[in-house]
């Protein structure tokens, strides 16, 4: 590029013009651009949809700590207050519960359906 002075009544070099179409045409390009963007309606809903997933991941994980810490705050509770007589029969009693899963599952779907033949015959 050659520098040539401006001319005396302040009319740009040739340069200096092809300086100033060269920046019009970047600031059109990143106009464009940006249009372009805003137009894209689906670009715009995939980007709002994945800061609600994470947003509500958040927002997911932070009650789950605040579920997690009552619960261990209120099993503390059971725990301190709860005769020790108490605790070891309950404790006895989930063994023995675990030991004997499937006459308990039976006596449980027994009682199901015979809540529900009780129930449909009182609605007759």
């Amino acid at each position: 590029m050659t520098h040539e002075p401006r001319t005396d009544i302040g009319t740009p070099t040739p340069d200096e013009l092809r300086e100033q179409v060269e920046r019009t045409r970047d600031e059109l390009g990143q106009t464009i651009e940006a249009l372009a963007g805003k137009a894209d309606i689906k670009a715009q809903a995939k980007g709002k949809a994945a800061a609600v997933r994470q947003q509500a991941a958040e927002k997911t994980a932070e009650v789950s700590d605040q579920i997690r810490a009552k619960a261990q705050h209120a099993a503390q509770l059971v725990n301190d207050t709860t005769p020790e007589q108490v605790l070891d029969k309950a404790g006895r009693a989930a063994s023995v519960a675990r030991a004997n899963r499937k006459p308990l599952l039976v006596a449980g779907v027994a009682l199901v359906i015979l809540l529900m033949v009780r129930r449909s015959r009182r609605s007759r």
